[in-house]
């Protein structure tokens, strides 16, 4: 089944870069691996798959001590909370969640020095949505500008969550504003190349709006256990 989905999922990526005139490797497709047991994530890794997002700390850790030999990229998608950050710092590779200079700052003095920058993203609450995680627009900037500061993160880009089932013409609204969002930032200096948006309801959306890490779990492994 993973090996179908697999396929069936790079198609109608192709065909959705194809549309949006862009190449298929300027997207990279994040297998969201929470809810499934190692193997599961085992047997996708052998059907080519190379990113895995995780979104449970307390879930998270023991796949990745029993996968490292599988050289895999380790995305953390999920909530950070402060008194979890540790183990987040110490074996990921990228964090997508952040909204909270605190939380950067944890993960940047918990980073071990022998390991490479962690790979990070703002998350934005780009619809606004009340009580939901995410900085909002207009203190973007400040925080962008402090945790690119940090010295043993890479602030690589944006990522945002949209509210479920919207029209695909508000999703691919949201996705446009994130992305101008991340133009602007550029504009005054930052260096961003990361747009993390797209799940797998919506990610044809997110590229044509210039998704480079879309985040899809169950088109490839199903409804999670």
């Amino acid at each position: 089944m993973i090996a179908a989905n697999l396929q069936q999922l790079r198609s109608q990526v192709a065909e959705a870069a194809q549309a949006a005139h862009r190449t298929v490797e300027s997207i990279t497709v994040i297998a969201v691996s929470k809810g499934h047991p190692a193997s599961t994530i085992r047997a996708a890794a052998a059907c080519g798959a190379l990113d895995f997002g995780e979104s449970y700390v307390q879930e998270a850790v023991p796949k990745l001590e029993s996968l490292r030999d599988l050289k895999a990229t380790w995305h953390f998608i999920g909530r950070l909370q402060a008194n979890k950050s540790r183990p987040i710092a110490e074996g990921f590779d990228w964090v997508h969640g952040i909204d909270r200079l605190k939380i950067a700052e944890r993960l940047s003095a918990q980073r071990p020095h022998y390991a490479p920058p962690l790979q990070v993203c703002l998350q934005v609450n780009i619809a606004a949505e009340a009580g939901k995680a995410g900085v909002e627009v207009p203190a973007l900037s400040e925080l962008a500008r402090e945790v690119a500061a940090l010295p043993r993160l890479r602030l690589r880009g944006l990522m945002a969550m949209l509210p479920a089932d919207l029209p695909w013409q508000d999703n691919q609204r949201y996705f446009g504003s994130l992305r101008v969002l991340l133009e602007r930032l550029n504009e005054g200096g930052a260096r961003l190349d990361t747009l993390s948006m797209g799940m797998s309801a919506d990610f044809r959306e997110a590229i044509m709006e210039g998704a480079t890490l879309i985040r899809v779990g169950t088109a490839i492994f199903g409804a999670r256990t």
